[in-house]
């Protein structure tokens, strides 16, 4: 993923940097973890993974 989109992006659920693990984006304040489809994020909260 382009380290210029991840200096933009931000978590939509609380606003925290997103950071890459695996094929997700990780949220660094809520830990909300988003899927990554064909090198896009799908920034939906519906679509995130709730913390363990």
């Amino acid at each position: 993923m382009d380290p210029r989109l991840l200096e933009i992006i931000r978590c939509p659920e609380c606003k925290g940097l997103l950071a890459p693990v695996a094929e997700e984006l990780v949220c660094q304040g809520c830990g909300l973890a988003y899927p990554v489809r064909d090198d896009i994020p799908v920034l939906l909260v519906d679509e995130a993974r709730k913390p363990a």
